[in-house]
């Protein structure tokens, strides 16, 4: 099977958006997983449910039913009508997301509300056909953003009938990443259900024709760019220093024990891979680019790129194997931070607690997101993005074809300003900015700017190297929400 193009294979959004160039390579792109899965922050108590819900929720033919998980924590919540701040589940484990979204805990006591933390189905615990779910495509049909939100309305709607106290409460839905995504939706689609969204770093328009598809590595290279002196210019000089190299047996054996590889590079195939594999790294470097030391997809050190880019600062005359061998002191950084890996491991860059397949037959059906890059503005080797090229590797793949334009048809696209309450929070530094949110639509429908915050650092736990812009947009992004729920109450209990 030949090699696709990293940027026709599209990136794989996850929480995290780990970006998986090279879909072609089965066994590479089913066992992209690694690092740590738990946050390292104070401990947390909930309570788990599971909900049955229906496998198809828009027709009538397939009446089976699956277990949904959820995890509750009602130690603050307020009875009766107290809020609830619901968190709409990404492409993964619910427990991984649940100990990542240490705002929602923060924020919990001073709203009086209850946090219920909903897994979207097909990841985690949560398999309609249980083990089976992912063995055939007529399984895969029922894995839709639809069908997710479908799903948590039907849950709000059986949590607000059964729970005491619990039949007026407003809620609020919360998600980042995909799950932003979701929630944003999740609003736009059911109003009915809740009253307003916090889409963190949420992508809803990195979809055909609405953004150029270049604009999220020109992102990710200028995050390296403003981190150390030639950081990005050394970065773009690096593929044709490791093509030289990889040109010869006894080259690929030199890359290999530099860079400690755990599998040995072996032939031209190999070396591709090795790029793609370098690319994905720099780009999760630029999403978990957080001002202190975290473990959201590695160990890493505070301000990660800076690190790395220390290793980079060469002038315009360094050579290939010099080149190459502060290349691999920047990929360490990455992946053996604490010094505790004897090898680095070429199909492992993010946590394990991310479901790729499915993300991947979701980006083969509905989430159909442009990538590519021009190496010119970006620091990546150029590739266009070649949609046809990406819809035969699918039918390959699931025996489906994406539909370019679904998103924009069943969300709207750019046409949402008939929505409302809705918050679009994104980070300078994240390259999923370039297809968010990031102006005002309407006084209700607004976006916050956090200039030196990464992939979604609005919900993790507060820190003591937080930027002052990520401070204040918590604090506005809680004055909305107690806008939002002033507002239920009005309508419930009016003057």
């Amino acid at each position: 099977m030949e090699v696709l193009n990293r940027a026709a294979a599209s990136c794989i959004l996850t929480l995290c958006f780990a970006c998986l160039h090279v879909i072609a390579l089965k066994s590479q792109l089913l066992t992209r997983h690694g690092g740590l899965p738990f946050s390292t922050e104070p401990p947390i108590t909930y309570e788990t449910f599971y909900f049955d819900q229906k496998i198809d929720h828009f027709g009538f033919l397939e009446d089976g039913t699956f277990k949904q998980r959820y995890l509750v924590a009602a130690k603050h919540w307020q009875q009766p009508g107290g809020p609830i701040l619901f968190y709409t589940g990404n492409e993964g484990d619910i427990t991984w997301f649940c100990n990542n979204t240490g705002f929602m805990w923060e924020i919990a006591e001073e709203l009086g509300a209850m946090l219920v933390f909903a897994e979207h189905r097909y990841y985690g615990e949560s398999l309609p056909f249980g083990q089976d779910s992912y063995s055939d495509s007529k399984h895969l049909n029922y894995l839709s953003s639809e069908q997710a939100l479908a799903d948590f309305a039907v849950l709000i709607r059986s949590l607000k009938q059964t729970l005491p106290g619990a039949q007026h409460s407003p809620v609020i839905a919360v998600g980042g990443s995909y799950g932003g995504m979701l929630s944003a939706w999740f609003r736009m689609k059911y109003p009915n259900i809740v009253v307003g969204a916090l889409a963190a770093s949420a992508p809803i328009w990195q979809f055909p024709g609405m953004v150029p598809c270049g604009d999220f590595y020109k992102v990710v290279t200028q995050d390296f760019a403003r981190s150390g002196y030639n950081c990005d210019a050394n970065i773009r000089k690096s593929w044709k220093a490791i093509n030289n190299v990889s040109s010869s047996a006894s080259g690929l054996q030199w890359l290999s024990e530099e860079f400690s590889l755990c599998a040995p590079l072996k032939n031209k195939i190999g070396a591709v891979g090795f790029k793609n594999w370098l690319q994905e790294t720099w780009v999760n470097l630029a999403m978990v680019d957080y001002p202190y030391e975290a473990n959201f997809l590695q160990p890493l050190p505070r301000w990660p790129i800076q690190v790395v880019c220390k290793h980079l600062a060469f002038d315009s005359t360094v050579s290939d194997h010099q080149l190459l061998q502060g290349l691999s002191q920047a990929a360490k950084v990455y992946y053996n931070f604490t010094g505790s890996s004897s090898c680095l491991n070429t199909s492992q860059t993010a946590t394990s607690s991310l479901g790729l397949l499915g993300w991947f037959y979701q980006a083969c059906t509905e989430m159909v997101m442009p990538m590519c890059t021009d190496g010119v503005q970006d620091m990546f080797e150029p590739e266009e993005w070649n949609f046809q090229a990406f819809s035969d590797e699918c039918n390959v793949m699931f025996g489906v074809r994406p539909r370019a334009d679904w998103a924009d048809i069943v969300y709207g696209g750019k046409n949402i300003a008939s929505h409302s309450n809705i918050i679009f929070s994104n980070g300078g530094l994240d390259p999923w900015s370039a297809g968010g949110v990031t102006h005002n639509i309407t006084d209700s429908l607004v976006s916050i700017m956090i200039p030196d915050g990464a992939h979604h650092l609005d919900l993790r736990y507060s820190n003591d190297h937080d930027p002052p812009s990520v401070r204040q947009a918590r604090a506005l992004e809680v004055k909305y929400f107690r806008e939002w729920i002033k507002q239920a109450k009005k309508k419930h209990h009016p003057a």
